[in-house]
């Protein structure tokens, strides 16, 4: 019973650390402005505190997926028209980008490479499934094999109008 008891409180402890160990970042503290302008106002944000752990949580897994994956970008979804790990699958998805290229060139297309071997050709930038989907009815007709596939996408450029 005794050695319950000294588990659990070892336990507790332990979490109580690791929850002590991780930064914190207020709403706040995002929103401070660093001019001295005597005729700014004053900002004052009232909010359930939970909102400020989950904007903190959001923060760092972004921060966390850039050092994992060594890039930038947000979560959203591509059409994947090409996916292979044949011998020759080097040379066949230059050729098939080549081909969407051909077909869309308003469209940004990407070849990756993913371990061990595969092959695969994605395109364009959607922030949702639903902003994908129209592009992809057209391109599932050209390339059967298309699918919508969930990827890291590049920010979208803010100053093209």
């Amino acid at each position: 019973m005794m050695r319950k008891l000294i588990f659990i409180l070892f336990i507790l402890g332990f979490s109580s650390l690791i929850v002590r160990s991780q930064s914190y970042t207020s709403t706040s503290e995002l929103f401070k402005s660093t001019d001295d302008n005597s005729k700014s106002g004053k900002l004052t944000i009232i909010q359930d505190p939970a909102i400020d752990t989950m904007i903190t949580r959001y923060i760092l897994g972004n921060k966390n997926l850039e050092e994992r994956n060594g890039y930038t970008g947000v979560e959203g979804f591509r059409i994947q028209i090409y996916n292979n790990s044949d011998r020759n699958a080097k040379i066949e998805s230059a050729k098939v980008r080549q081909e969407f290229m051909n077909q869309f060139p308003d469209v940004v297309s990407y070849l990756l490479f993913a371990e061990p071997a595969w092959y695969k050709v994605r395109v364009g930038n959607f922030r949702s499934r639903t902003e994908a989907t129209r592009l992809f009815l057209i391109v599932s007709k050209k390339f059967p094999n298309a699918d919508l596939v969930p990827d890291i996408i590049n920010l979208p450029d803010l100053n093209i109008k």
